[in-house]
């Protein structure tokens, strides 16, 4: 058991009521880095705990009232003495426990090792780190509390739309939950649930549909500006696959020696997925053949694409999309929607689409009920029988 740290004024309940009342602690070192205050106010006082946080300053944590006007409890009410426990407890992990509580930084840093690990993009760990002030970076991830992630959240509107400030709380809050999974001494998850929680006019971007003549126009174009680059494209509206998707197929994954060729596409890593699985997917033989001449020559295991391809794509679609004139927020994630559209349209049962784009048929279902409404709506009406509408 820790030695508790005497204070005669703060032991006491006649002690702590000849304090005057003020908003800062009245604060007490009970150990190295690790100190317990006493918040004086009108009604019940609080007890605050004080941590270092390894850059020359300090954290604090209101832990629980004081035992002013009712009896402790050893949980929401709590003597001096049961203070200095839960303070060291929550600084440290106990007497003999030397690791502190991660920082949110140092949070993020897992976070991102976590995503390499499972062979996803880390620029999303990098990216909030860039985001955050060096406050609330150095923040302790147990002490932070709903307002002041709130404040972050609606910062970030003054940057970037109301879509990307909600896109970068929701990763934020992943790297929370991952700290909160691995630490039980991190028991405020509530606090990220309400400060990032959704923002309220964060609609999602609209998804961009083109027509298969401006597909055409599209891939033609990109051709025309890079032989690689209308490679890929080409294959990205075909196949209605992702860009990384794409980036992992390798020279094996191509089957073109039938009548009828075919991709062994990789699946995403989307959410939390560790492995790898691979879908056929149908493609025609013009395509089959353009791809068999960009590998030729290259071994089974190498990439069918560079992985820098979908960056580099990117970036010249940016500029084919102002040289076409195409509407506002046509991207290259446009020739995904437009496939899934294209076999909606064309009668292919929605649970087929939702296995050939590595998607789920809920999703399917949220994203484009417009247009299953539609086909279902044509569908029904094959079925219905027309009675001609008066008596016989």
């Amino acid at each position: 058991m820790a030695r508790h740290k005497r204070s005669s004024r703060l032991e006491t309940r006649a002690a702590r009521m000849r304090l005057a009342i003020r908003r800062k602690p009245y604060f007490e070192a009970i150990a190295p880095r690790v100190g317990v205050g006493y918040r004086r106010n009108r009604g019940a006082g609080t007890w605050v705990a004080r941590g270092a946080d390894g850059h020359g300053g300090y954290w604090t944590k209101a832990i629980a009232l004081a035992d002013d006007h009712e009896d402790r409890n050893g949980t929401s009410v709590l003597d001096f003495w049961q203070a200095q426990d839960k303070a060291r407890a929550l600084v440290r992990g106990g007497q003999d426990a030397s690791e502190r509580p991660l920082t949110v930084a140092e949070a993020l840093q897992h976070y991102k090792a976590d995503l390499k690990a499972r062979s996803n993009n880390t620029a999303n760990a990098r990216r909030i780190l860039s985001l955050l002030p060096p406050s609330l970076a150095r923040k302790t991830v147990a002490a932070l509390g709903a307002r002041e992630l709130r404040h972050w959240r609606d910062s970030l509107l003054a940057r970037m739309k109301a879509s990307s400030a909600d896109r970068t709380a929701r990763m934020l809050k992943a790297a929370l939950n991952l700290a909160a999974r691995d630490d039980p001494r991190i028991t405020n998850a509530s606090a990220w649930k309400t400060g990032l929680a959704r923002l309220p006019e964060a609609e999602p971007p609209p998804n961009k549909i083109v027509d298969d003549q401006t597909v055409r126009r599209i891939v033609a174009a990109a051709y025309s500006t890079d032989e690689r680059f209308g490679l890929f494209v080409e294959a990205l509206a075909v196949t209605g696959a992702r860009s990384s998707q794409l980036q992992r197929l390798e020279v094996a994954d191509l089957h073109d020696d039938d009548s009828a060729p075919w991709l062994s596409m990789p699946s995403s890593r989307k959410g939390r997925r560790r492995r790898v699985t691979r879908q056929p997917l149908p493609i025609p033989a013009s395509l089959a053949e353009k791809l068999s001449r960009h590998a030729n020559g290259r071994e089974r295991h190498a990439p069918l694409f560079a992985k820098s391809e979908g960056e580099r794509s990117r970036h010249l679609f940016r500029r084919l999309a102002a040289d076409l004139n195409l509407d506002a927020g046509v991207s290259l994630y446009s020739l995904r929607h437009s496939s899934i559209v294209r076999q909606l349209l064309a009668g292919v049962p929605t649970r087929i689409v939702a296995s050939h784009h590595d998607t789920s048929v809920p999703v399917l279902e949220h994203t484009y009920s417009r247009h299953i409404g539609s086909v279902s709506d044509e569908l029904v009406r094959r079925a219905l029988i027309d009675l001609g509408g008066g008596r016989q």
